[in-house]
């Protein structure tokens, strides 16, 4: 799979500030290098003919383009402004986005997606299945508990949920364009939480694979060191 058909959103729109200091997450660096550019690297080491689509916000448009000038990073993509939201980012990235595409939309802080992973969503047959998309999930291994809310619409409480009803969201979501394309024309909804909710939205299906555990997204300062615990393992392979 060449991804000459290909086009990965990368969304790094935000300025995430739960790792603290002044640095947006996805320019902090790990081990060297960017968390931005190793998630850019690990998809052009995947698919080298694939179109990239970075979305930033204004304030670092500039910074991005500086760092690639001073460290010689030629690779072809395009930068779309980041939105308010991760709906409006990703709106705008798909002005760029042909129809009859397959598109992928990914965080920018999730470095690690395993490359049988990215092969298998890549390879999903939308119209066989009769979906629109194609979303990888894990499974909760953790005792969960939903809040509870009184009159006033405070939480006052919770209560123990059954996990096997519930399942966590990963990045790369993939997409038939035209119909995300379609989908992101709707005026914005605070439900919407990732693409799949806004596909849904507009009556579509969408499918489930599995997703890993490797594929962490990179939000508070313990996430970081799970991180180089993985760069390393990765790099002794």
């Amino acid at each position: 799979m060449d991804g000459s058909n290909i086009y990965i959103i990368i969304t790094a729109g935000g300025v995430g500030r739960r790792m603290g200091g002044n640095t947006a997450k996805q320019f902090l660096e790990l081990e060297g290098k960017p968390v931005l550019l190793r998630t850019i690297e690990m998809f052009r080491e995947c698919l080298p003919q694939a179109s990239i689509i970075l979305t930033l916000p204004q304030e670092y448009k500039d910074y991005w383009r500086n760092y690639c000038f001073e460290h010689n990073l030629w690779f072809k993509h395009v930068i779309a402004s980041g939105g308010i939201t991760r709906f409006h980012s990703v709106k705008n990235a798909l002005e760029y986005v042909p129809q009859g595409a397959v598109v992928a939309v990914h965080d920018g802080v999730r470095p690690f997606v395993p490359r049988k992973m990215l092969a298998s969503l890549l390879s999903f047959n939308f119209r066989k299945e009769g979906v629109a998309g194609v979303i990888p999930v894990m499974p909760s291994i953790e005792s969960m508990r939903r809040y509870t809310y009184g009159q006033d619409g405070m939480p006052d409480g919770s209560q123990t949920v059954n996990r096997d009803e519930y399942m966590f969201v990963q990045t790369p979501q993939v997409f038939d364009s035209t119909i995300l394309k379609e989908c992101y024309k709707k005026a914005y909804s605070p439900t919407f939480t990732d693409d799949a909710s806004v596909v849904e939205s507009s009556g579509y299906k969408v499918a489930t694979a599995p997703g890993s555990r490797f594929n962490i997204k990179l939000t508070t300062p313990e996430d970081m060191v799970m991180a180089k615990i993985f760069l390393s393992l990765m790099e002794q392979e």
